[in-house]
């Protein structure tokens, strides 16, 4: 019965570790002529700029974050389909009415109300210029041969603060 007590103990302290390391992010600031860009590492492919009293959120992710404890978004990115950077759970958290998603074609198929963009695109969101390009690999490949993130899909996003 101790053995269970102290085994039970242990778990609760990993849990409530893991849990509050969660909300320690990585963050950097960077300054630019406009002012203080606010980059903050939320885990895997996921980021939030803050700029000039906007948020951008990257490819929210719900198992990187608990994201009712962070700022609803001005703007999404979403670079491609696979569901660590296509999250609804985290999309339905982060999303108001003003909320800008800028997506791929292949996103707009499961999330309504984006703005799509196509490697190569070029748009003005927000007073921010963002262009989407090629995001894929040529290393990283299924059994089949085929990649995981295949040219032409994807984006990228270059952000102009």
């Amino acid at each position: 019965m101790k053995s269970l007590l102290m085994a039970v103990n242990v778990l609760v302290m990993v849990f409530a570790v893991g849990a509050a390391a969660q909300e320690k992010f990585e963050m950097d600031t960077i300054k630019t002529s406009a002012g203080d860009l606010k980059i903050t590492f939320i885990g895997h492919g996921t980021l939030i700029f803050t700029f000039g009293g906007k948020i951008i959120h990257v490819d929210p992710f719900s198992e990187m974050a608990d994201y009712t404890k962070l700022p609803k978004a001005d703007i999404i990115l979403l670079t491609h389909e696979h569901r660590d950077h296509l999250d609804p759970k985290a999309l339905g958290i982060l999303r108001t009415e003003k909320t800008i998603i800028v997506l791929t074609k292949t996103c707009a198929k499961q999330v309504e109300g984006g703005i799509v963009m196509n490697n190569g695109d070029i748009k003005s969101i927000e007073g921010l210029k963002i262009e989407a390009v090629p995001a894929y690999n040529i290393i990283y490949k299924r059994d089949t041969g085929q990649p995981f993130h295949p040219k032409g899909i994807g984006n990228g996003y270059i952000i102009t603060f």
